[in-house]
């Protein structure tokens, strides 16, 4: 018994004893390379390794693994960029299709856009309509000798023809022409109003377009009675007309003269000076106005050259008929 109970001991003392350096050999095989913590696939005759990536958050939240952490940002300066990641632009293989290429384009965008459209053209003319409502009229402010007036130029906008730039005549000197013609009908709505604007208009005008020595060409042709300026309206132009332009006007030449025109005239020659009246002249046709001045740039309106034609042509039958008779 003695025997089997040393020879327990000498077996249990065996099983309980520590080889030297198996330790140290144990630990060695629990320090597995990190390279080697994949799997390794089964029936591989490469034994190619798997690496396993970290989760990957995609949330927006910067949180800790997102895309948008800071650490999925940083990029690793020790990552191999090799002559395997070169790329050869010219030998990549592009489609046809691709320099073809159109948008898509959402169903119903050709609709949207139209309905946009007639949406705003809807809106533009209310707002328009809005804004005449509040003001409907445009202003311009002058000057007329020291004193500053306003005119409503949308009250004279169709008579603004009356008054014209007819180009210049011997040494640069200016060709005002007013055609009587275009000045408003005397039953017109407002027609104080109309042709107390319009009188500003003129000569406001007339300031502008006379630097030095000018000439007035007056259209009187074609002209009906209820469209010839009144003796007052004529009398108080005269009167507002600065000193300077009164100066410098060099002829005040009416064409076509009608015996109202003449009998005005005559009405207001005593409130105009002498050296005024020596200024008018009496003209009777366009052949006659072309001897004076030139006409490339005078516009004359086409019911003037009608009439000028209706009286030639009157006047060449009655001397025709003067000279059968004798």
């Amino acid at each position: 018994m003695k025997q089997f109970s040393q020879q327990g001991d000498s077996e249990s003392g065996m099983m309980t004893t520590k080889v030297p350096g198996a330790e140290t050999a144990e630990v060695q095989d629990n320090r597995e390379d990190p390279l080697s913590l994949g799997d390794v696939s089964a029936g591989s005759s490469n034994h190619k390794r798997k690496l396993a990536a970290p989760p990957l958050n995609v949330s927006l939240e910067h949180s800790e693994g997102s895309i948008l952490s800071e650490d999925a940002l940083d990029t690793d300066d020790d990552l191999d960029t090799g002559d395997d990641l070169d790329i050869n632009i010219d030998e990549l293989d592009t489609s046809d299709e691709a320099d073809s290429l159109e948008l898509n384009r959402p169903e119903g965008s050709e609709e949207a856009r139209h309905g946009a459209a007639a949406a705003t053209d809807d809106i533009l003319p209310r707002r328009q309509s809005a804004d005449n409502g509040r003001d409907s009229r445009l202003w311009r402010s002058v000057v007329i000798g020291e004193h500053e007036h306003r005119i409503d130029m949308k009250s004279i906008e169709p008579y603004k023809r009356v008054i014209s730039h007819g180009g210049y005549y011997a040494d640069q000197n200016a060709i005002i022409v007013f055609a009587a013609c275009f000045l408003p009908d005397s039953d017109c709505d407002n027609y104080n109003y109309v042709m107390e604007n319009l009188f500003l208009y003129v000569i406001s005008t007339l300031e502008l377009m006379v630097a030095e020595d000018y000439m007035i060409v007056y259209l009187n042709g074609a002209t009906p009675r209820r469209r010839m300026p009144g003796f007052t309206w004529m009398k108080k132009c005269y009167q507002m007309i600065d000193r300077r332009l009164k100066k410098n006007l060099k002829s005040f030449v009416i064409v076509h003269p009608s015996w109202f025109i003449r009998t005005v005239l005559g009405i207001t020659r005593p409130f105009i000076s002498s050296k005024f009246s020596s200024k008018i002249k009496y003209v009777h046709s366009l052949r006659e106005l072309g001897e004076i001045i030139p006409m490339e740039y005078v516009h004359i309106p086409h019911s003037i050259v009608k009439l000028d034609s209706d009286l030639q042509n009157t006047a060449a039958k009655a001397e025709r008929r003067g000279n059968a008779d004798v």
